[in-house]
């Protein structure tokens, strides 16, 4: 059937079904709502996005949109006890990445090399010239006491911020706007001096 075969008598408007008027109705025992469940009581709600416990679909979907993570620095990680117990470096010596990869402690030049303290009890013995681009204040406490030299070249953020990894002050020299607002001090406002009454003339009278 078309819609040019729908006469003026059927109506434009189709009359809602009327559930709940007996088995003969067709939809007279249950109306429509199947056996049993919360779904045939009254106040039942489902959410829209509800799949029948499925995962939603917008949980299937992968993110997007803007993220810091790729700008995450990694870096090779070594400890100052690995290196001590090397047979390499038992006298001391030059600690870079390139001396690092040589020794097997490091895999390859691909991240920047950070060195962590944690010698132990017995201390550092020999003197060591430290290269890498962070070393941390207990390694340098180590190194700079048995002798030795600490050189941190910085990592990429370091050099963006204009840090000097080599100087007592390490704070950030290229201060981005929003270091900027930050460390503005608010000063409060001063309040204005109510103008003196003047005195009266010589003579006068006051009110």
């Amino acid at each position: 059937m078309m819609i040019h075969d729908v006469t003026a008598l059927a109506g434009a408007h189709k009359k809602r079904k009327r559930i709940g008027r007996g088995p003969g109705s067709g939809t007279g025992k249950r109306s429509g709502r199947g056996q049993k469940g919360a779904g045939s009581r009254s106040g039942t709600s489902t959410r829209f996005q509800y799949e029948g416990g499925q995962m939603p679909y917008f949980r299937r979907l992968p993110k997007f949109g803007f993220t810091n993570a790729r700008f995450k620095t990694r870096f090779w990680i070594v400890n100052l006890r690995d290196i001590v117990g090397h047979p390499d470096f038992a006298r001391g010596g030059e600690v870079s990445t390139a001396s690092l990869v040589k020794a097997g402690l490091v895999r390859d030049d691909s991240r920047p090399l950070k060195v962590l303290g944690g010698v132990g009890e017995d201390g550092l013995k020999g003197r060591f010239t430290v290269k890498a681009e962070r070393v941390s204040a207990s390694a340098r406490k180590l190194i700079e006491g048995g002798g030795g030299s600490v050189v941190e070249s910085g990592s990429r953020r370091d050099k963006v911020r204009g840090v000097d990894r080599n100087a007592e002050d390490r704070s950030p020299k290229n201060l981005t706007k929003k270091l900027h607002r930050s460390s503005k001090k608010i000063t409060p406002p001063v309040a204005e001096e109510a103008p003196a009454a003047e005195a009266p003339a010589k003579g006068g009278k006051t009110a």
